[in-house]
């Protein structure tokens, strides 16, 4: 069994068009402001301090407003682009510097920039948006409460009318109910977004935003408390933020999906409180894509550096000859090559969600809002669990020069971690994707809530399972085929991921059908089947993208090439969960064994052109300038 050959020398500047994609412009621009200033990470030097790592990325910030990116994605109206992907793409870039400098332009234009455009009406935006986009007026997001993270709808923090004095009064009730990782909190935000339980005539109406003053003269009874030193991300200074009967204007309401009269009578285009907090939330997701989108690059420059370390490092020699680099190992190959193959598949699934993103109409049907929320949090959630175990595999391919803060790889690790579980925790989002699957994008789609979810899926789940396709019939005859060239075929993959994930959906619908009398007893004994449905769905979508991306692709020789690193995501996906496949039918015993020695021929294959693979990422050489790489 082998594997087409390849040409012998590839362009790596034919796979960064394909790469670059439909924002190219904008990525070289991107790219040549980053090569041009002084954006290196100060985190590889452990004698720079925390308030001078503060300091230098909001000077780098500021270097960020006088361009027109920060600006992309606000309405034109307010001297914005109205380029919502253009917006992301850059958030995305700049994770290939130092990610504090990325996490506050996320915060400050992305977080806070976005929540006042897409939750704000015009009294907002004619007061605020310029301000924001050029930093005459820095901002957080203050969503998160100690008590309370993933968990939204129960937030604690209280914002009460008093029609007296035509304000809301905003409130801490208890420790609780504490801000608690506010990024911009501890040392620059003037202004924030905080996210209460609006209570108007004795009744509360769920959570709504509002615009809080966190410093200056306006700012009486907010208490600020810096987190502190970190284990990563130390340029961005996050803080706990407190409120003690601190009164702001009626006007503070964010009052797109809600607003409150002088008189205090509640009113909103959205009937359903319910209905209303996640139209809300869905608004948001722009974060949840910059850090799918920024892990992705952080992971890019990880597996860059791993792999000119192990083209030069040599240990060991052969009979007679000389010392071997270790990237001609094949153990050293597997390390490395099948993460570079699925970074390639989540880089094109990035760049396909955030085309979505920015081509959705505002007023599409629910079920394709739906279905892009939940396609963000599963990219998110697989993007960076990808991030976390492959930076960690590319310390360990850097042996003990990958352990020293000089070499970069440990920045990355420190400042990626936090990745899993900001913007949604992992595991939730993945439980966010399963339902939406079960439910059919039903209205209470992302009630995290357990109970609700077991009841709602009992109640609704007959015709919500999706529906069966060819795939089962392809994969039998495919599996008891003796042609070892069905390993490559792409016919063969994307019905394999196909009905792997019909198989696990439909399992965890018969599961939870039988909620019966202890609905949440049911769903936490099905947790486990739960995930594995939404990471299933997120393989196929992926696969999908990538697929799409090689279709796109006009140069022969790279195409070719990107069709060899497809079988690797394909074939090492198929690997790591056959175990399933097994249990299920899906494959033989022998056919197991070959997937396996598929993988290692495919690592053979793309050895050579790792190097062509890692430069097409076109990362700009200062982030890359490694002292282990000096000759």
């Amino acid at each position: 069994m082998e594997t087409p050959g390849l040409p012998a020398k590839i362009d790596p500047d034919a796979l960064t068009t394909v790469l670059d994609g439909r924002w190219a412009g904008l990525r070289r621009a991107v790219r040549a402001q980053m090569a041009a200033e002084d954006f290196n990470d100060p985190a590889s030097d452990t004698d720079v301090g925390t308030e001078a790592h503060r300091a230098q990325v909001l000077e780098w910030l500021r270097l960020l407003a006088r361009t027109d990116r920060p600006g992309l994605g606000f309405d034109p109206a307010y001297g914005g682009g109205g380029d919502v992907g253009g917006a992301l793409t850059s958030f995305e870039m700049l994770g290939f510097g130092d990610l504090s400098l990325m996490v506050k332009a996320g915060v400050q234009w992305g977080l806070f920039g976005g929540a006042v455009q897409l939750l704000g009406t015009e009294r907002h935006h004619e007061r605020y948006l310029r301000k924001i986009k050029d930093l005459e007026l820095l901002g957080c997001f203050a969503m998160t409460e100690h008590g309370h993270g993933s968990d939204v709808q129960h937030l604690r923090t209280t914002a009460t009318y008093d029609p007296a004095t035509r304000e809301f009064v905003v409130h801490t009730p208890d420790r609780g109910a504490m801000k608690e990782y506010i990024g911009n909190a501890a040392r620059d935000g003037e202004l924030a977004v905080v996210f209460a339980q609006l209570i108007t005539g004795g009744e509360s109406r769920g959570v709504h935003a509002f615009l809080v003053p966190i410093r200056g003269e306006n700012a009486s009874g907010v208490e600020i408390e810096d987190c502190g030193r970190k284990a990563g991300l130390n340029g961005v200074d996050n803080g706990r933020l407190t409120f003690t009967q601190v009164r702001v204007p009626r006007e503070a309401l964010l009052n797109r999906f809600g607003d409150v009269a002088e008189d205090g009578t509640y009113s909103s285009p959205i009937e359903s409180d319910g209905r209303r907090f996640f139209t809300m939330l869905g608004t948001l997701i722009r974060g949840r894509v910059s850090v799918a989108g920024s892990a992705g690059s952080a992971t890019k420059r990880a597996l860059a550096l791993a792999i000119r370390y192990g083209e030069q490092r040599r240990q060991f020699a052969r009979p007679g000859g000389e010392e071997v680099v270790i990237l001609d190992y094949r153990a050293h190959q597997r390390k490395l090559l099948p993460a570079l193959a699925t970074s390639y598949a989540l880089h094109f699934a990035q760049e396909a969600l955030v085309s979505k993103l920015n081509d959705l109409a505002e007023d599409a049907p629910e079920e394709e809002q739906r279905e892009l929320e939940s396609r963000a949090a599963g990219v998110k959630a697989v993007s960076t669990w990808h991030a976390t175990a492959t930076i960690q595999a590319a310390r360990e391919a850097c042996g003990g020069s990958g352990y020293l803060s000089e070499n970069l790889i440990a920045g990355l690790k420190a400042d990626t971690d936090v990745f899993t579980t900001f913007e949604g925790d992992n595991t939730v989002l993945l439980q966010l994707v399963a339902k939406g699957l079960l439910t059919s994008y039903k209205d209470h789609f992302e009630d995290l809530s357990p109970l609700a979810t077991a009841r709602f899926v009992a109640e609704q789940l007959v015709e919500a399972v999706i529906e069966r396709t060819s795939a089962r019939k392809v994969v039998e005859r495919l599996t008891e085929a003796d042609d070892g060239d069905v390993l490559y075929s792409r016919e063969w993959h994307l019905k394999l991921f196909e009905d792997r994930e019909e198989h696990v959906v439909g399992g965890v619908a018969q599961r939870l059908r039988k909620a019966g009398s202890d609905p949440f007893g049911v769903f936490n004994d099905a947790q486990d089947h739960v995930l594995r449905a939404g990471r299933a769905h997120v393989d196929r979508v992926v696969l999908e993208a990538f697929v799409g991306a090689i279709e796109r692709c006009a140069d022969a020789d790279a195409r070719e090439l990107l069709e060899r690193v497809c079988d690797l995501y394909a074939l090492a996906n198929i690997e790591a969960d056959r175990g399933w496949f097994l249990e299920h039918g899906r494959l033989t015993s022998g056919r197991s064994k070959a997937v396996t020695a598929a993988v290692n021929a495919l690592c053979a294959d793309l050895r050579p052109h790792a190097r062509t693979l890692v430069d097409a990422f076109a990362i700009p050489e200062q982030y890359l300038a490694a002292p282990m790489l000096r000759d």
